[in-house]
């Protein structure tokens, strides 16, 4: 059997980090320090098929940092479909709400690579789960 676990901490580790940014003001600085968790070559296909690059990914947190009152995530189903020598895929389902009400369940797919012992995210595919 493979061993997932340091992708699995870094899907979780992540979405702490985004789950803070998006719902508590904060110092640009953490901004700075999210994204490196990014490869520069990062993509992502949204929920709703827009695609968007390093620099999209940038502006969407710059816009949203701080604004989402109550946000919070909850991860499950995280499972390792391929290990390679550069970096992993993994899969894992996300559930996002916050102090609105607003609710949402998506499944996503990261290919991650490995940099000189770093792990980056390189491309990230979400979608929505039907009711």
């Amino acid at each position: 059997m493979s061993d997932f676990t340091e992708y699995f901490d870094e899907v979780i580790q992540a979405h702490v980090a985004i789950e803070k940014w998006l719902a508590e003001e904060q110092d640009p600085r953490e901004l700075e320090r999210l994204l490196t968790r990014f490869s520069p070559q990062f993509s992502m296909v949204s929920p709703l098929g827009r695609v968007l690059d390093f620099d999209a990914l940038n502006q969407l947190f710059m816009l949203a940092g701080g604004k989402k009152l109550g946000f919070r995530i909850k991860l499950s189903e995280l499972h390792g479909l391929a290990l390679h020598n550069g970096g992993a895929t993994v899969s894992y389902r996300e559930q996002q709400t916050d102090a609105t009400g607003l609710h949402s369940d998506r499944r996503s797919t990261v290919v991650f690579e490995k940099v000189d012992g770093r792990i980056l995210w390189r491309h990230l595919h979400e979608t929505f789960c039907s009711a």
